[in-house]
């Protein structure tokens, strides 16, 4: 029997010895996978090369354009396109080894396949004859009438100049994500560009002192409702953004602004359509999916990856390194990783019991490549980083592959979102459960980085409302000037400022917010569709609320501003875990020492006090460093900012603080003597 050595994911987790044997196993699937990968190609960045051999390649020597398609069962392959004149069967393919299929085309000869031209497959399979897009095409046309997408043969004359671009992650210190997407970031009936995105949202994010951009939807995918998760071509950034080129522009633009980008990538499954896409290119069921049933999302109406098939996982890694080193991607954040972890998909009600997460219903293969594209992703760029959007909580998704785990950087802790959006669903905020909620925000191990956050896109897509809609509601559309003073939007800006505070300050070591939150970005997202007549209302931001300085929108965004800063300032996101002071039930009031820092936050609807005494860890003079309650934060000014705060001493000498305690408002202390 073959002896393991513990690995230090189960040797820091007691928990974890009674299935020691499961999570040696994986670990060792990975090795096996790897060593093998790099006995025969060298190294794992030569694995991942598929996209360097298919689709177009010149051929110096030869003078001409090999194209190459990996269609094992089909009977006929022709290459169409408008420099053919769409003759469908002029330019045949010839079969060569492990299901290859090739065509050489001289540029002598073809002097009309030139950059921009329109090509498909023509594929004869056992589903009869189908036009296809290549899959390793890096292009795509979409007509504006039909809506039917051709590959594009794209070859412009000088390649990108990505001179002085020497951007890495190593020179962000603080991880804080700006979640955006492309189409609806500008404030138009229309899909917004990636140039529009350079010229017009990069400088707004660095002004916020975001860090990161986090872009979703960038591969081409049929369906704009789908927000960019039924991707059909992984090699092709979307079109109906721009091209090829304006996406790098984009990124190189938002380097200089010391931005990194980080793509949300989708590699969990792909869209079902027949005319693009992979799914039956070569005529069959099960090409890059599983066969039959199990290739089918149960839930989602898309195809599933088959990770035990060498030529899907080349193709994935091919994939991953493709958009480092073409487009200069600083990361990834991983969407659909319960999904593919699972054979149930993570639809169940509770993963509270070891089978869940080691038994049966965990697909392995799944679990070997997510390791190699980790592993492959850091040996490409030490500096990258990679996030799982995982909810089961599956214990080494974001551990090092050394100690055992995964190899994520960080997981998304999405258990927080979905806790504030059911508390305001559910609960009067004068009923709000202190214990839990800071139970909740410190519920992760000290050894797991997680991005915190309190919305995303999720939390505000039809069907539900963003916090800020929540809180506020129709009161937004008309009651948001300066001038005018309302309850229910006094209480909504409150609120808000407190709970996203409340989530930066105990979630995590990163943070994130979906554009528009920072300054509360009233009502949903809706993508145009039938269901809607088509209608861009809901699949924009709206930047003119917050630049109007007779709205109250601006107080949000100062907010988020100073939030930022001070989070930078203090290295919040750096000091572990917070300790607890005090828990007030009755007045609604908590109270944390975190990186130097005290913080008090008072949930009540109605009591500020006066005198108000908890205990501290240190003796001596404090003053106030960050109020919620400032006026340029659409506070009341309750508190003078210039006073200083001396500790006194109980009977026990210990010391302790008294403060003018506000109703809806979080304030930060620190000792300066």
């Amino acid at each position: 029997m073959t002896q393991f050595k513990t690995l230090p994911i189960v040797a820091q987790d007691a928990w974890l010895k009674p299935v020691e044997s499961v999570i040696n196993r994986r670990h060792q699937n990975f090795l096996d996978a790897y060593h093998g990968i790099c006995g025969y190609h060298g190294n794992l960045k030569n694995y991942a090369s598929c996209h360097l051999y298919l689709g177009f390649h010149y051929d110096e020597e030869k003078q001409g354009w090999f194209f190459r398609e990996w269609l094992p069962r089909a009977e006929e392959v022709y290459l169409i396109g408008d420099f053919n004149g769409w003759e469908l069967c002029r330019n045949p393919l010839q079969k060569k080894e492990n299901g290859i299929w090739e065509i050489f085309l001289p540029s002598a000869e073809w002097k009309t396949l030139t950059h921009n031209s329109h090509v498909k497959l023509y594929v004869k399979g056992a589903n009869g004859w189908h036009q296809n897009i290549p899959a390793y095409i890096t292009a795509t046309w979409q007509n504006p009438e039909t809506k039917d997408f051709s590959g594009l043969f794209w070859n412009p004359e000088k390649p990108f100049d990505w001179g002085g671009d020497t951007f890495n992650l190593s020179q962000i210190k603080d991880m804080l994500i700006y979640e955006c997407h492309i189409g609806m970031a500008q404030e138009k009936a229309a899909v917004g560009t990636f140039n529009e995105f350079s010229e017009t949202i990069i400088p707004r994010v660095k002004e916020l002192g975001y860090t990161a951009l986090q872009i979703m939807g960038l591969a081409e995918h049929p369906y704009y409702g789908s927000f960019g998760y039924h991707v059909s071509n992984f090699f092709a950034p979307s079109s109906r953004f721009g091209t090829p080129e304006d996406l790098k522009k984009l990124v190189k633009t938002a380097h200089e602004n010391g931005l990194a980008v980080i793509m949300d990538i989708v590699h969990s499954h792909f869209v079902s359509n027949l005319l693009e896409g992979l799914n039956m290119l070569d005529g069959e069921d099960g090409l890059y999916s599983h066969w039959g049933e199990r290739g089918d999302h149960p839930h989602w109406k898309s195809k599933l990856f088959d990770y035990g098939k060498e030529e899907v996982r080349r193709f994935l890694l091919s994939n991953i390194r493709y958009w480092m080193e073409e487009f200069h991607i600083d990361g990834f954040r991983f969407d659909g990783v319960t999904s593919m972890l699972y054979t149930h998909h993570g639809y169940v009600d509770d993963f509270g019991t070891y089978d869940n997460y080691f038994g049966n219903n965990v697909d392995s293969e799944a679990i070997t490549y997510l390791t190699l594209a980790n592993q492959l992703i850091h040996e490409l760029n030490p500096t990258a980083i990679t996030i799982a959007e995982e909810v089961s909580g599956m214990p080494g998704i974001a551990h090092s592959i050394e100690d055992g785990g995964f190899g994520f950087d960080y997981r998304m802790g999405m258990a927080i979102p979905d806790y504030w959006i059911k508390l305001l669903k559910t609960q009067a905020d004068e009923k709000w459960d202190l214990d839990e909620m800071w139970t909740l925000l410190n519920n992760r191990l000290w050894n797991v980085k997680t991005v915190t956050y309190c919305e995303s896109h999720d939390q505000a897509l039809v069907g539900d409302k963003t916090i800020a809609f929540r809180l506020m509601d129709k009161n937004m559309y008309d009651q948001m000037a300066v001038s005018q003073n309302n309850l229910v939007i006094d209480r909504g800006i409150a609120l808000h400022k407190l709970i996203r505070f409340f989530t930066i300050c105990l979630g995590g070591q990163a943070y994130l917010n979906f554009m528009g939150n920072e300054f509360g970005h009233p009502e949903w997202i809706d993508f145009p569709r039938e269901g809607n007549n088509w209608s861009y209302q809901h699949a924009l931001r709206q930047w003119s609320l917050v630049e109007d300085q007779n709205l109250k929108y601006k107080f949000l965004e100062n907010f988020d501003k100073a939030m930022l800063q001070f989070v930078k300032e203090t290295a919040l996101l750096h000091a572990g875990f917070a300790q607890l002071l005090s828990i007030d039930k009755k007045n609604m009031t908590i109270v944390f020492e975190h990186a130097g820092c005290v913080f008090l936050f008072n949930f009540h609807p109605q009591k500020s006090i006066s005198d108000y005494a908890f205990p501290v860890k240190k003796a001596g003079k404090y003053k106030v460093v960050f109020n919620s309650d400032d006026m340029e934060f659409g506070g009341f000014n309750r508190l003078d900012k210039n006073t200083e705060y001396f500790t006194i001493s109980n009977k026990y000498n210990l010391p302790y603080l008294k403060v003018y305690n506000l109703n809806r408002t979080a304030i930060v202390w620190k000792c300066v003597d």
